[in-house]
């Protein structure tokens, strides 16, 4: 039986008989499916590996213990042999190489993604690391939903749509919070969402957070019920929440960037394994609460007792006054960031969704326990519950998703007032120091990033490549002018790359600038191609490596008509033509706005 007769046969019948449209339709379900069972499996396999481990003594009990030093260390080398000998490659660095994928690859993700995050961020987080699933997760469910797209032959725009489906099912299922499983694929993934896309989306993200739910039960991530009403005249406290929020996001941003920048810096593996595992193994011994993700201490901060992230923390009693209680949260809040930051340089996978939770979470508590301080009567879960989207709003520069999240997840709609305002704050006051979110930094430094401007995100997809003409005749360094009429005789084209002997690009000589010599037989061999030639200058050239909004801005800033195309050897490789770039982008345009 040939499979890829019968492959084929279906995918001609499938195109015949089913339209697109409802084709994708369908397998949105298909990738909801997988992608909330996905969400599941990982939560199981952290839940099983950390009880395990507890059993065998390699996780903290009863307070913790000396393994605390270690257990990091050991995580973060397993995660790495398992890339190594296992994935044998990178899985890259969670949500931006989603971004990534959809700014540079049309979507398509590589097929260990469906299942390499999932293991790796396991032994990272079951063993102490201090980061968070859900990056995993919507990396697991974007390559899913990338893969099915592959699978089926689908364009380009289906494929970036299925990839989108398979986010927001991760997202949905993981925090059984399907209209934050949309608005982070809105917000993060920075989709232009048209009502051919918003439906498939939804259904994915339905589909997720129900099977969660069938699987999993219906308590939420942070259950809990309101029992402080919300009164418009605490909108002020939440207005300095916001305003601490917004510095605290910075914080994290600015120690994230440095920390991961100098472990970039370290060229060997095993020395940023032991740097990283020390410090991270030493951070959670003095501090148990920055093991793992830190949700089940939030879970009782939410519930207004914060003992679990006190208790046996090398600076604090259970019975310390409430000034000591703030000074050890404080603490908290400023190591998390430096304990998640080491745990991914150093080798660790996991992500900053969930650090950002906790942190967050932290944050309202301490700003509501400081304000208690002198006589007031703030609710300092409900503090807790909107610091969260807070922090989650300034690092992520989601402000829509983070207030529905939290709204979902914790069932605070009686709150959508105080998180609207907190996460508005925390946003304007970020943006004018942090101008993008943690996810987008690197690939906005290297202009991959994919914006909500229809005209940049269409450009940013469009490939280089495809649109390089390569139908130009030659000439050689040293030529005569009859081996350039030679060239000329055999060209339908009126320039004319000179090369020299190992093709490095020379210049360009233009017919019209030959025509009145090319006439005369007397000069063929008196004039040199290097005398006919002149060299293009650096804004007539662009990089293969380039983005086409470099090649745009080229085109425009020149009024060039034509651009030629070099690698980054200076090797010829073609041109590029305004009017076939232009067409080609009115046609992609076209398409991807087909409703």
């Amino acid at each position: 039986m040939d499979i890829a007769k019968i492959r084929k046969k279906a995918h001609v019948w499938r195109l015949k008989h089913i339209p697109e449209r409802y084709f994708v339709l369908s397998l949105s379900v298909l990738v909801g499916a997988m992608s909330g069972l996905a969400a599941v499996i990982l939560k199981t396999l952290v839940h099983k590996t950390y009880v395990l481990l507890t059993q065998l003594r390699f996780a903290p009990y009863d307070g913790g213990n000396l393994l605390m030093l270690i257990n990091p260390s050991l995580g973060i080398v397993l995660t790495v042999l398992f890339l190594k000998y296992f994935v044998r490659g990178e899985i890259g660095h969670g949500i931006p190489n989603i971004l990534y994928s959809i700014s540079r690859n049309g979507g398509r993700m590589p097929r260990h993604n469906t299942y390499s995050s999932l293991i790796s961020s396991t032994l990272t987080v079951a063993f102490g690391g201090s980061v968070g699933l859900e990056a995993p997760i919507a990396t697991t469910g974007s390559a899913i939903g990338s893969n099915i797209g592959q699978f089926f032959h689908l364009r380009q725009k289906n494929i970036i749509l299925l990839l989108g489906c398979g986010a927001a099912g991760a997202i949905a299922g993981i925090f059984k919070a399907p209209i934050a499983g949309i608005l982070f694929v809105l917000e993060i993934l920075m989709f232009d969402i048209s009502m051919t896309a918003a439906i498939p989306l939804l259904v994915s993200s339905i589909t997720a957070s129900t099977l969660a739910y069938f699987l999993m039960g219906t308590d939420v991530q942070f259950a809990f019920q309101i029992k402080d009403a919300f009164l418009i005249s605490q909108i002020p406290f939440f207005l300095v929440l916001g305003l601490f929020c917004s510095v605290v996001s910075v914080y994290f941003l600015r120690v994230n960037q440095k920390i991961e920048g100098a472990f970039g810096r370290i060229n060997r593996q095993w020395l940023k394994i032991l740097i990283g595992g020390t410090l991270l193994g030493i951070l959670i011994f003095l501090c148990p609460p920055l093991f793992g993700e830190g949700y089940s201490q939030l879970n009782d901060l939410l519930h207004g007792d914060p003992n679990s992230f006190i208790t046996n923390s090398f600076f604090i009693s259970s019975n310390a006054s409430p000034w000591i209680v703030l000074l050890g949260l404080f603490s908290i809040i400023v190591l998390k960031a430096v304990a998640t930051s080491v745990t991914i340089g150093s080798g660790g996978v996991g992500g900053t969704f969930g650090p950002s939770l906790v942190i967050g979470g932290l944050s309202g508590f301490f700003i509501a326990l400081l304000l208690n301080q002198t006589g007031l009567q703030l609710p300092v879960a409900n503090f807790a519950i909107v610091g969260m989207a807070g922090v989650m709003a300034g690092v992520m520069h989601a402000p829509l998703m983070a207030t529905f999240l939290i709204a979902e997840i914790t069932g605070g709609y009686e709150l959508f007032a105080p998180l609207l305002v907190t996460t508005t704050i925390t946003y304007i006051c970020v943006r004018p120091f942090e101008h993008h979110s943690i996810y987008t930094r690197k690939l906005a430094k290297h202009g991959d990033l994919l914006t909500h401007d229809k005209d940049k995100s269409a450009w940013q997809l469009m490939d280089m490549q495809k649109l390089i003409e390569t139908n130009f005749v030659v000439v050689r360094s040293g030529d005569k002018l009859r081996d350039l009429v030679d060239a000329i005789e055999s060209s339908r084209r009126n320039i004319f790359p000179v090369l020299d002997e190992n093709d490095k690009f020379l210049g360009v000589i233009v017919l019209d600038d030959v025509r009145k010599i090319m006439f005369k037989p007397e000069l063929y061999d008196k004039y040199l191609v290097d005398e006919l030639m002149y060299p293009l200058s650096e804004g007539d050239c662009v990089r293969i490596t380039d983005s086409m909004t470099d090649v745009v801005n080229k085109f425009k800033v020149g009024n060039r008509y034509n651009l030629v195309v070099i690698d980054n050897e200076n090797n010829y490789i073609g041109f590029l033509s305004r009017a076939n770039t232009f067409s080609a982008y009115r046609h992609f345009v076209s398409e991807f706005s087909d409703e």
